[in-house]
């Protein structure tokens, strides 16, 4: 007896997926300025997620060692999340930072009042430096 499940396609995608108030879903949780739940952190200290029109754009301050350095302010694209827990749809971002010498793709999430930002650090300068994964959690600015 076969106890393989069968997946059938319908052809169409989930119609959400298409349509265009799903791009500023709960906009509002994600949207204003976040800071980094670990004062000591050697990554990303403040996230400031803006929504122009229908665009999103996120400024970082990253951690330096003289300061902080403002990285280049880049417009996400928006991701519908049609799995949150609880049957809630919600948004996430994906933001490709380019440094020349590096690029961070990152993905940006808020869940039960916290923003998640999951960055991906990729070198391109030929240091043989490691590329590296890090996750970061924030909470809203008041």
């Amino acid at each position: 007896m076969n106890q393989t499940p069968e997946f059938k396609l319908s052809g169409q995608l989930d119609p959400a997926l298409s349509d265009p108030t799903t791009r500023t879903l709960h906009a509002d949780k994600l949207i204003g300025r976040w800071l980094n739940t670990n004062p000591e952190t050697q990554g990303v200290a403040e996230i400031i997620i803006e929504l122009v029109g229908e665009s999103f754009f996120v400024s970082v301050l990253g951690v330096g060692e003289d300061g902080l350095i403002a990285w280049p302010k880049t417009k996400a694209t928006a991701l519908a999340n049609l799995e949150e827990e609880a049957g809630q749809r919600a948004l996430a971002l994906a933001v490709d930072f380019d440094f020349g010498f590096m690029r961070a793709e990152t993905y940006l999430r808020a869940n039960k009042g916290v923003l998640v930002i999951v960055a991906y650090y990729i070198f391109l300068d030929g240091s043989r430096r490691s590329n590296y994964v890090n996750r970061e959690f924030f909470c809203r600015h008041a």
